[in-house]
């Protein structure tokens, strides 16, 4: 059987000042069940995409009919610079923003509870009336998501890395069918970048959710994406298997800007990239942990400044 395609976009363009598009003319789907990263350097249209796919912003009009359509779960998103969303639709797509959009003074609980608003009856989500089945529902999300200990504390107290597993928390009781993230980990820790990515695998793995996230760096569309598309300049300019994205690729399309993409401090200490060092376990590429420093060489400069210095 044919994969089941959920989002399908056909020649979309967005711009936002005449003769300077951000996304020029993408075409490209995502089939259910898969994790695919967006990646790309700086001002290449990566959050663009993301809000046009949930329907937040509006694609420009084509006069080619067949052009500046996206399709979402089977339902007309954009068609031809005209926005379509219905209720459904925004309870069946989950955003996750860079910036957690969280309500500072309400709790953790509260918070997570505003991701049932599309399944309960608007007076009783206007008034934040929620029931004791739908607060359990909550507190299993944050057990999920390894904070249900925090669930009474007001938002502003957590750590950016616990605010964003409250976000995931959201779209865990939001029951989404496809989840859409922008730049998730941008502003994270390295610890707390792991784990929210793990977070991520898991409702891809278990849920069967489509995940489409868009990262700054390479290393983690190699942990855990296996299909990666790369924008430049808002072209696609690669679609495929994550495997593929070496340094020497990532130059060819990226030119100096690929440096950006490669940048991340400490790998060795956070990543455990799918490549196996013949014990069992998983390591690092070489190319992306580069050449080692050569110690005995290091040792001899470190003598013979003792030397010059005694």
């Amino acid at each position: 059987m044919a994969p089941e395609v959920v989002v399908d976009a056909r020649g979309i363009s967005k711009s936002f000042q005449r003769g300077s598009p951000v996304l020029d003319n993408l075409t490209f789907s995502l089939n259910r069940g898969e994790m695919v990263a967006l990646i790309g350097a700086s001002g290449s249209g990566k959050s663009t995409l993301i809000r046009t796919l949930a329907g937040l912003v509006a694609t420009d009009g084509q006069k080619n009919s067949d052009c500046g359509r996206i399709f979402v779960l089977g339902e007309s998103v954009h068609d031809n610079g005209r926005s379509h969303r219905s209720r459904d639709f925004r309870a069946r797509i989950g955003v996750i923003f860079q910036q957690y959009n969280l309500v500072p003074r309400l709790s953790v609980l509260t918070n997570v509870c505003l991701g049932l608003l599309g399944k309960v009856p608007t007076i009783k989500g206007t008034f934040g009336r929620f029931s004791d089945g739908d607060k359990r529902k909550v507190m299993h999300a944050l057990d999920r998501v390894g904070i249900a200990e925090h669930a009474l504390k007001r938002a502003s107290d957590l750590s950016g890395g616990q605010q964003q597993r409250a976000a995931i928390a959201r779209t865990l009781v939001q029951g989404v069918d496809l989840l859409l993230a922008d730049e998730p980990i941008a502003s994270l820790d390295p610890a707390s970048a792991r784990r929210v990515m793990e977070l991520l695998a898991d409702m891809n793995r278990n849920d069967g959710l489509t995940v489409f996230v868009s990262l700054h760096q390479v290393e983690y569309a190699l942990k855990y994406c296996s299909r990666t598309i790369a924008l430049r300049a808002g072209k696609i300019v690669y679609d495929g298997p994550s495997s593929a994205l070496t340094p020497a690729f990532l130059n060819r399309i990226y030119g100096a800007e690929s440096e950006e993409l490669l940048l991340l401090p400490s790998i060795n200490e956070q990543f455990d990239v799918p490549t196996t060092n013949g014990h069992g376990r998983h390591s690092i590429p070489a190319w992306v942990v580069g050449p080692r420093p050569n110690k005995s060489r290091a040792k001899k400069k470190v003598s013979k400044s003792q030397r010059l210095n005694a």
